[in-house]
């Protein structure tokens, strides 16, 4: 049994005996954290005030680095990152307030991200005999994490990377709804308890309860199948907060992994929302606060009214990356026996505004020098420079690379079997507008920058028909325009809010998409070979897994014949293909496959 999980049921049943869960009991509260005045309880009522402070969807981010770029991050927007800084704000906020009257959470997607958490997972791995501690462990012990809730790309290194991260972690990682598969019991700690001391003589009692995401059924379903279930949030929510408030819980906070929108990327293929904070602040009495994560959003605050009992339960999200730090801070009143919340809000932090924590920079500047060293590789040449600015909009060479080796790939796998006589095609997505290979020395950096995610790859048998329906979901991306109007690309994509790893293109077949027409009935001329694609005709996709497993909720393709698959990372597989042609040339790849159009005009 892992550590933490062993430690959280031995704090657990000591719970109902007036024992703090997950950490001891905070310490004693400065006088800022009380006041003994007149407001709304009658003279001389006892009140005391704590903050709780939250991340989320920290994503491998320790410091304030672009490993795909070599140098600091930046953005338009000229945010920063890491928990390096997050450190500098998380003091400032307990020196102001006083520890003992804080508590920092997390909720969720921490492991995953950045080439160096990816090198400890794979290159350095963490589950090795006398392996390293996990840089996120480290740092986030360090800075002094009470309770961090599990994210869905927690599970994309399998679970025994997690276990051990679980285990090197000096807090819990909570999931309520992350059961075993066969006993239906949590996998992991559901909550936590925490007592904050006051100078009132009376503990405060705060449950966290941590929530993740139904979706890793779907897209980590090679890591979770018959090992793990994800029901519903609001399902176990209903089932854990009047339970926690049995259990003596003064103030309720869930950390969610999920986002408040209501909305799903998966569709009809799991019965629960992707995107559940606010239907359980809604539907679920009880709760005072959720830390809300896994959409890349920022919310400082926003007030959802519980429907049973029209009390107000406040939701922020920070930023992702450690870009800012959610404060909520609580107001309580002591009266008949027990503390209650009289006022609670949030807001969030900018980490810009603040330098890195030198303490966390010195404890893993061993680490982040190692990994600087082994993205820094070089590992082939290109004749040409490529690059993704213009890849959401045009077939451009660098996508074209992908789809070349995947399909490669595939087709070398299926050579002599069953389904080798079959035409492959291949789907990859745009994930980053900054990718590029440059001209001359390849690095892995380099290779690795055009695949951000640990995606697998797969192959499945798809129908022309089915491909075009595949097609046409894919094109919902763009904007409908109307002929003869002007084209703004930063305006074009993202239709309905479809995130850029949602649009597919697919070589080895020619189509247009005509962006006049509405979504549904945009693919034009498409051909194989030279001639019109027969619906009946079959075909081998080469497809990441996320999507083979109903990622995007594409149709068709979750529902295909697989006829291969393996566990090499794509992005892997690309920096092994360079590794071993040595060169890299547009001219054997790139080809112009797909564009758009308006009424048969080329629109770029």
């Amino acid at each position: 049994m892992p550590l933490n999980r062993r430690k959280f049921l031995e704090r657990s049943a000591a719970a109902g005996a007036g024992a703090a869960v997950a950490g001891s009991a905070a310490a004693p509260a400065s006088a800022a954290g009380a006041r003994e005045q007149e407001r709304g309880g009658g003279r001389g009522a006892k009140r005391y005030s704590f903050t709780v402070m939250g991340t989320t969807d920290l994503h491998g981010n320790v410091f304030n680095w672009d490993y795909f770029t070599d140098r600091e991050f930046d953005d338009k927007a000229h945010n920063d990152v890491g928990l390096a800084k997050i450190s500098t704000l998380v003091d400032r906020v307990r020196a102001e307030r006083g520890r003992g009257n804080t508590l920092l959470i997390d909720a969720g997607d921490t492991i995953q991200g950045t080439q160096l958490s990816y090198y400890y997972a794979k290159v350095d791995p963490i589950t090795a005999r006398r392996g390293p501690v996990h840089p996120m462990a480290q740092a986030m012990n360090a800075i002094g994490y009470d309770a961090a809730a599990l994210g869905n790309h927690e599970f994309n290194y399998g679970i025994p990377v997690l276990r051990k991260f679980e285990e090197q972690c000096d807090f819990p990682l909570l999931g309520a709804n992350a059961l075993d598969a066969k006993t239906l019991r949590p996998a992991f700690a559901p909550y936590s308890m925490h007592r904050l001391r006051t100078p009132c003589g009376r503990d405060v009692r705060v449950a966290v309860l941590g929530l993740t995401n139904p979706g890793i059924a779907i897209w980590d379903k090679q890591n979770v199948a018959g090992r793990m279930v994800f029901p519903g949030l609001e399902e176990q929510a209903a089932k854990w907060v009047p339970r926690l408030r049995s259990m003596g819980a003064d103030v309720m906070v869930v950390s969610a992994h999920s986002g408040s929108s209501g909305t799903s990327s998966y569709g009809d293929q799991l019965p629960y929302v992707e995107n559940a904070a606010g239907l359980v602040a809604e539907q679920v009495p009880g709760i005072d606060a959720i830390l809300v994560g896994h959409a890349h959003t920022e919310i400082a605050e926003h007030f959802v009214t519980n429907r049973e009992t029209g009390a107000q339960v406040v939701l922020s999200e920070p930023l992702k990356w450690g870009q800012r730090l959610t404060l909520f801070d609580f107001d309580l009143v002591w009266g008949r026996g027990r503390w209650t919340v009289e006022r609670v809000g949030a807001r969030v932090l900018n980490s810009n505004a603040v330098e890195e924590d030198p303490r966390i920079t010195r404890l893993l500047g061993d680490e982040h020098r190692k990994v600087v060293a082994y993205v820094n590789q070089v590992i082939g040449t290109s004749v040409a420079a490529m690059t993704t600015a213009e890849a959401a909009w045009k077939d451009e060479p660098i996508i074209d690379l992908i789809n070349h080796v995947q399909a490669e790939t595939v087709r070398a796998a299926l050579a002599g079997g069953e389904y080798g006589a079959l035409p492959v095609l291949s789907q990859a997505s745009c994930f980053s507008r900054t990718a590029a290979i440059p001209a001359g020395e390849v690095t892995i950096r380099d290779a690795a920058g055009l695949y951000v995610f640990e995606n697998t790859l797969e192959a499945r048998v798809l129908t022309g028909a089915q491909l075009k329906d595949y097609l046409e979901f894919s094109a919902r991306y763009f904007v409908r325009t109307a002929p003869g109007a002007a084209v703004d690309p930063s305006q074009l994509t993202n239709a309905d809010g479809t995130p850029d790893y949602n649009y597919d293109a697919v070589s080895g077949l020619v189509y247009d998409i005509d962006i006049s027409r509405p979504a549904g009935s945009r693919i034009t001329g498409l051909a194989f070979e030279g001639a019109p694609v027969d619906p009946a005709a079959r075909f081998v996709l080469a497809v990441n897994n996320y999507r083979a497993s109903g990622g995007g909720n594409f149709p068709h393709v979750a529902g295909a014949p697989q006829v291969w698959a393996n566990s090499e990372e794509i992005r892997n597989t690309i920096i092994g293909w360079v590794q071993s042609e040595g060169t890299v040339d547009p001219a054997v790849f790139a080809s112009v496959g797909w564009r758009l159009t308006r009424e048969g005009v080329p629109v770029f």
